[in-house]
């Protein structure tokens, strides 16, 4: 792209920002009386501040900003001034205000990001050859304390979730969530999806995982509260209610697609599973398997309500799309892993097979004193080079169908 085409996309891309759409309109002398209006709306559900007309007023003045700037804005997620950000976004997506259903818009910009799971893998593969376990959760905080960004707000939040409060003796369960919010806002999700949803076989590296987190500030409590009221406070908070908009809308199951999800964006439903921690409503893994996960509520006290809170936490425990995602990158890694050590193994393998046939060759030995090791004169030093060219080549192909079906 040139420069022109750069600047050009900066332009688009600004006005879909809620912030600049919002300054847009406060300064335009049309624009700004109807934004006035739609937040009385909002705040006031439009029957106590604008009088007996409030209803139409509200929906003419709903009806013009949907041609305006306003209309398709979006937010970044952990950008500078968010909460204002969505605040502008949400003005005019209440959906409450006389039945308007604007569900087809969604508060966060969508993310695309190139995830460099194969490289993060290998980062620990060569210190753990001739073990015979591997601890993959453990090889994610190695992974995560090589990169300067993820080790430093890594032990930032597992600090401030684990340091008890002078006067309860119990944790900071707001400066958790934030320290939290801001690792997983602000670290690449090549690393916090590797923490999160490291490959499991045993019990250790299962609760290893489950701890990620630190659940017991940020997650447990002495009694589970009930979800749907868990998710009205969630929804009286721009942030968090943006959050679970995000969620529901990248993680929506499909019975009918072969992905499991409405969406087909891979990694826009994980990364929207880790944009609900930190908050009223953070999810973890409930026991030591792949994809059960939850957040810490019960539906047990919901009455009539029963059905509206098992739908709710359906989108965690019942949830195909989000399941599929979950299982998919655990099979994944495994197979990075697999890739990894087997073209270890089966290099080292043929090598000390070749090395005992012929002793008399060694790296440090010229070609030109020992012409032997000339393929045309030992044809078995160039079989040696075609089966580890097919190592290669299965190790290559393996990568690809892993990531051919993670997409």
């Amino acid at each position: 792209i040139d420069l022109l085409g750069l600047s050009l996309l900066e332009v688009i891309l600004a006005g879909r920002d809620c912030l600049v759409a919002g300054d847009s309109c406060s300064s335009d002398e049309t624009c700004s009386p109807r934004l006035r209006t739609l937040r009385q709306c909002v705040a006031g559900n439009g029957s106590m501040k604008l009088g007996p007309g409030a209803r139409s007023q509200c929906a003419n003045a709903v009806s013009a900003l949907l041609s305006s700037p306003l209309h398709g804005c979006q937010c970044k997620r952990g950008m500078k001034k968010e909460k204002n950000c969505l605040s502008i976004y949400w003005s005019l997506h209440q959906s409450i205000i006389h039945g308007l259903n604007l569900v087809e818009s969604y508060p966060y910009e969508t993310v695309q990001r190139n995830y460099d799971y194969v490289r993060l893998a290998s980062i620990t593969a060569d210190s753990d050859v001739g073990m015979t376990t591997v601890n993959r959760c453990l090889d994610a905080a190695k992974a995560c304390n090589v990169d300067d960004l993820c080790q430093k707000l890594r032990t930032e939040y597992v600090s401030v979730c684990i340091k008890p409060t002078a006067k309860s003796g119990l944790c900071n369960l707001p400066k958790c969530n934030k320290a939290l919010r801001k690792f997983f806002d602000r670290v690449p999700a090549d690393y916090t999806h590797e923490l999160l949803f490291c490959p499991c076989t045993d019990t250790a590296c299962a609760e290893r995982r489950r701890q990620t987190i630190v659940p017991s500030c940020s997650y447990e409590s002495a009694a589970k509260p009930n979800c749907l009221t868990q998710m009205r406070i969630c929804k009286a908070d721009y942030v968090c209610r943006s959050r679970l908009a995000q969620f529901q809308y990248d993680c929506a199951p499909s019975e009918v697609s072969a992905s499991g999800c409405q969406q087909g964006n891979y990694g826009a439903c994980l990364l929207a599973y880790t944009g609900l921690i930190g908050s009223t409503i953070t999810p973890n893994y409930v026991d030591n398997s792949t994809s059960n996960v939850a957040p810490w509520c019960s539906c047990a006290t919901s009455g009539s309500q029963r059905g509206e809170c098992d739908e709710f936490l359906g989108y965690f425990t019942n949830n195909i799309c989000l399941r599929k995602k979950m299982t998919t990158i655990y099979l994944f890694y495994l197979s990075i892993y697999l890739s990894i050590y087997l073209s270890i193994y089966l290099s080292i393998y043929y090598l000390s097979i070749y090395l005992s046939i012929h002793p008399s060759i060694h790296p440090s030995i010229h070609p030109s004193i020992h012409p032997s090791i000339h393929p045309s004169i030992h044809p078995s030093i160039h079989l040696f080079s075609v089966q580890c060219l097919y190592i290669f080549l299965f190790c290559f192909v393996f990568y690809v169908i892993s990531i051919f079906f993670c997409m």
